[in-house]
């Protein structure tokens, strides 16, 4: 069982679910779990299981309609985001020059492999600067990083190789999820600095861009937000504290927007709480309800129109390189008659699939519009156990497997990754990993 509790934001969000419903853990969760962090950041005794606890009684949310909802904007920040289908709004976007694209997928704690894979390239003296960038989950975790450029490669090395469970979140109920992700909304408080911001919003300004793609649950609809766009209206607002109190402190309330989507685009559904996120729309004032992006697709490109295969589109960019946070191979498993368990295999394999026919879809485009394809996978061959939910030994282990492809000299491959083979004489039993 715990083999399967690395599988979180994205790569089998139902994990999470399974810890928050008191199945076992795995040894880093319960070393995780022996110092324990409370809100006033003293070491505190393990909370009891999720179970036990009861829900929290949340207040009723202010009634809007469908058509409030499709025209609303955030308050000051016409320009922050646009509906994931939206063709028009999409090429509005858009950089204003042409270069390489970016696309950073889900992967939870698998993410380690691409910013070991950004790092390496740098190394490497391999990675331009990307026109485009975007992020899903914690593909939307990375961006900002990657999109301000290698003087924060070590931010986002730190990140993906020194974070834990405690890290992330604290088991307990909210009443709006099985796991409280306080802990992660401090982790991304203190690492979304005014610093980070001012340096986005210079790129921005130089015609890049940077997309994070979070679901409207109200909607049913995938959001693109215009993070660059967010990150010039906190130099133009003047940036406060930086803490993000809200209105009547200026640029304050575009750093909080900014680190409130990064935390939504990483929300599991069920497993970790939505965000709420304020918006006006036909004069009323409302709350929409955010998750992560992950549920409308694993990596963002295009509206979904333009990735047909009947789509004449072409593509404005010099080249397509996409990051994957995952393996892509089958994980044997002999299955546990339990629910939870059923549900992280089942998710991890439509997951995958679901990968594949986005990159499928992807390549056709880029051939389609004579441009480059490139995508980078965690090779089959990694295998490196996983003592539980974000173990940051396995991270770092796979950050470096990460950062030695991007230094070689084929850090991407030229098309989807092959199917595998099926196995020749029955089953093996590999070791648990990314590929296992």
């Amino acid at each position: 069982m715990k083999h399967f509790l690395r599988r979180t934001i994205g790569v089998g969000a139902v994990v999470l679910i399974v810890l928050a419903a008191g199945a076992p853990v795995g040894d880093a969760a319960a070393q995780d779990a022996g110092t324990h962090k409370s809100r006033n950041g003293k070491t505190a005794p393990p909370p009891p299981p999720a179970a036990a606890a009861q829900p929290q009684k949340l207040p009723p949310r202010a009634p809007f309609t469908a058509a409030d909802e499709a025209v609303a904007d955030v308050p000051g920040m016409p320009d922050a985001r646009f509906w994931a289908d939206s063709e028009t709004d999409f090429a509005k976007a858009l950089p204003p020059q042409r270069g390489p694209w970016l696309v950073l997928s889900t992967g939870g704690s698998d993410g380690a492999f691409g910013a070991g894979l950004l790092n390496g390239l740098t190394a490497a003296g391999k990675r331009p600067d990307y026109a485009l960038v975007t992020g899903v989950s914690t593909g939307a975790l990375m961006a900002p990083f990657v999109f301000a450029g290698p003087r924060y490669d070590a931010a986002l090395a730190a990140v993906f190789t020194h974070t834990s469970a405690a890290d992330i979140f604290e088991v307990g109920g909210t009443g709006e999820s099985f796991l409280d992700t306080w802990p992660l909304k401090d982790l991304i408080a203190k690492q979304i600095t005014p610093a980070l911001l001012t340096d986005i919003a210079a790129a921005h300004r130089a015609g890049r861009r940077l997309f994070i793609v979070t679901t409207d649950l109200d909607a049913g609809r995938s959001v693109v937000w215009n993070m660059g766009a967010i990150a010039v209206h906190f130099t133009t607002q003047g940036a406060g504290n930086g803490v993000g109190n809200g209105p009547g402190h200026g640029g304050d309330a575009a750093i909080k927007l900014f680190r409130d989507i990064m935390l939504a685009s990483g929300s599991v559904p069920g497993a970790f709480p939505p965000v709420l996120i304020d918006v006006e729309g036909n004069g009323k004032r409302f709350a929409e309800m955010h998750a992560d992006g992950g549920v409308g697709g694993q990596f963002f490109m295009t509206p979904p129109a333009l990735m047909q295969s009947t789509s004449g589109y072409k593509i404005p960019a010099d080249a397509l390189y996409i990051v994957v946070n995952s393996g892509l191979q089958p994980e044997f498993q002999v299955v546990e008659r339990n629910t939870p368990t059923i549900l992280a295999q089942t998710v991890s394999m439509a997951i995958k699939a679901d990968i594949r026919v986005l990159l499928d879809r992807a390549y056709v485009a880029a051939k389609n519009s004579g441009i480059g394809f490139n995508v980078a996978t965690i090779p089959p061959s990694f295998n490196a156990p996983s003592r539980g939910a974000f173990d940051p030994d396995y991270m770092k282990a796979l950050f470096n497997v990460g950062y030695d492809q991007g230094k070689s000299a084929t850090p991407f491959a030229g098309e989807p990754p092959a199917f595998p083979a099926p196995p020749a004489n029955g089953m093996s039993d590999p070791q648990p990993g990314a590929n296992r």
